[in-house]
């Protein structure tokens, strides 16, 4: 049996369901051991809620999971069949598995997973300061600094554009 990683396409949202529910089919179905793994990759998102900081995680690749099993008929079948599934990644509807750098950015993936952190805001967002001296003004992001999670937020003052750097806490997104 030679396991390979396979990317399989889902219903966005669905991807826990799917992995916990090929996982109970292929017990109930005693082809277990053609499955050995399942990676769903996410990252922590940096957020502000109410001027509190929040932290969430956030899946890499929405609509995927990726499988690490034998591919036979009765895998293939299962997994085709699973409620939430829309098929494998591949050419023709043939499931192609990963390639080895694909499969080796993955497996770094799951072993560093401190190393993949993002914020919710992005450069160009307009974005309001809720608190400290700037309180209720309106500004643009210029830059966001996720090692020290603050973000360089551009207000007009008397006529000028002007740098502040504020931290995720200190803004929310202008509605």
């Amino acid at each position: 049996m030679a396991h390979r990683w396979f990317a399989v396409h889902t219903f966005t949202g669905q991807e826990n369901k799917v992995a916990i529910l090929i996982e109970r089919m292929s017990e109930a179905q005693g082809i277990r051991e053609s499955f050995s793994d399942f990676l769903i990759p996410t990252e922590d998102e940096v957020t502000s809620v109410s001027g509190r900081k929040r932290v969430i995680k956030r899946k890499l690749f929405p609509g995927y999971i990726f499988v690490r099993m034998d591919l036979n008929d009765s895998s293939q079948r299962l997994v085709q069949n699973t409620a939430g599934v829309t098929g494998f990644m591949g050419a023709g509807g043939d499931p192609a598995p990963l390639s080895s750098e694909e499969e080796q950015s993955l497996l770094r993936i799951r072993a560093k997973p401190e190393e993949v952190t993002t914020s919710g805001w992005s450069e160009n967002e307009v974005v309001r300061i809720i608190s400290g001296p700037f309180a209720e003004f309106t500004g643009r992001i210029d830059e966001v600094n996720l090692s020290r999670e603050t973000v360089r937020v551009m207000i007009n003052i008397f006529g000028r554009d002007t740098p502040v750097e504020l931290k995720f806490t200190e803004v929310e997104r202008e509605e």
